[in-house]
């Protein structure tokens, strides 16, 4: 199992484009074989940064992910473009 967050942060004025891309981003990449779960958040303290929880069944399902159609149109097209700052944290579970 693959799993971990990407935390990005916006520009207040880009909060409700973002919120609709997630929402279309989320739609479609839960319909992939390999994903688990696709959970994007938005922080309560920082209604501008969005924190997305990912998980793949493996490394060869995250990598689909990355490079599906609908990763380029709205994460690559869209949030990269948009974004002030990205982070990953890679994730091993415990239990």
């Amino acid at each position: 199992m693959i799993s971990f967050t990407v935390r990005m942060t916006f520009r207040p004025d880009d909060r409700e484009e973002i919120a609709q891309v997630l929402r279309e981003l989320t739609r479609l990449s839960r319909q992939e074989p390999g994903c688990v779960s696709y959970v994007p958040h938005q922080v309560e303290s920082d209604p501008d940064t969005i924190l997305i929880y990912e998980q793949y069944k493996d490394q060869a399902s995250a990598d689909a992910h990355s490079a599906s159609p609908h990763f380029a149109q709205y994460a690559i097209g869209v949030l990269y473009q948009k974004m002030l700052e990205r982070s990953k944290e890679m994730l091993t579970a415990i239990a």
